[in-house]
């Protein structure tokens, strides 16, 4: 099984770029993120030609995530995290597909640093480390896969000094991807690239792409389940090369059945 994830930044305007993808790679289940599209614009019929079934949780102009499955549609499980009646914002969305369960996430970026969207952040993390902490409780088979906006150490950005007063990579960000290690969850791509420089994101600007000026804050983590069928894990980096791409590159990882 290939689970993938994919930050699309903005599902309309790269919906070709999208389905040049899906019929490249085939993953199983894909999960998007920063649709950037309102729940009645996301393109459910084009995505259904294509051989997948949606569920998605949009917001006009910002964030929203969606889980595609190969076949029959995911079964929705929650959108949103408990804790917050206030928060409007479409970052989390579960399904069940067939045994497995798949949370697909688009955390806050948190900039700038400190301040009121940082604050933000911090509480949207808390508030998902106790989701999180409850799906292991339930003994099934999880996977958490999306845009985490965090970096979780030097190895993961092309010059960590430069970066240490940024929201992706402070302290308080970083003890929180570590709690998730702390909890039982397993990093697919770095547990199988332990020392490889593997980027997911280049920003547009000063040809960062071209220099490989880039930062991993995309990842999957694993259940202890899961993690004992991890097999693979990679990036597409040349769907980041292509024309008028999304700043992210997939990220995928491979599971024995």
């Amino acid at each position: 099984m290939r689970i993938a994830t994919f930050n699309i930044n903005g599902v309309n305007g790269r919906l070709a770029a999208l389905l040049r993808w899906l019929d490249e790679e085939k993953p199983d289940v894909a999960c998007l993120q920063e649709l950037k599209a309102p729940q009645d614009r996301f393109p459910e019929a084009a995505l259904r030609e294509a051989g997948y079934g949606a569920i998605w949780h949009g917001q006009s102009a910002w964030n929203g995530v969606a889980i595609l499955a190969r076949g029959d549609p995911p079964v929705e499980r929650r959108r949103g995290l408990d804790g917050d009646a206030e928060d409007t914002h479409s970052r989390y969305i579960e399904a069940e597909i067939g045994d497995l369960i798949v949370g697909c996430l688009y955390a806050p970026n948190g900039n700038p640093a400190p301040g009121p969207k940082f604050d933000y952040k911090l509480k949207w993390y808390a508030r998902f480390l106790l989701h999180a902490e409850d799906l292991l409780a339930e003994g099934r088979p999880v996977i958490l896969a999306g845009d985490y906006n965090i970096i979780p150490t030097d190895l993961d950005v092309y010059v960590p000094d430069r970066w240490r007063d940024d929201a992706l990579f402070r302290p308080e960000v970083r003890t929180a991807y570590r709690y998730m290690l702390d909890q039982g969850w397993t990093d697919a791509l770095r547990t199988l690239h332990p020392d490889e420089r593997i980027y997911t994101f280049w920003d547009y600007l000063r040809r960062r792409f071209d220099r490989d000026a880039g930062l991993r804050i995309d990842h999957l983590m694993l259940d202890p389940i899961l993690a004992k069928r991890l097999v693979a894990a990679g990036v597409d980096r040349r769907v980041r090369a292509r024309e008028k791409p999304s700043d992210h590159a997939p990220v995928w990882v491979e599971l024995k059945d």
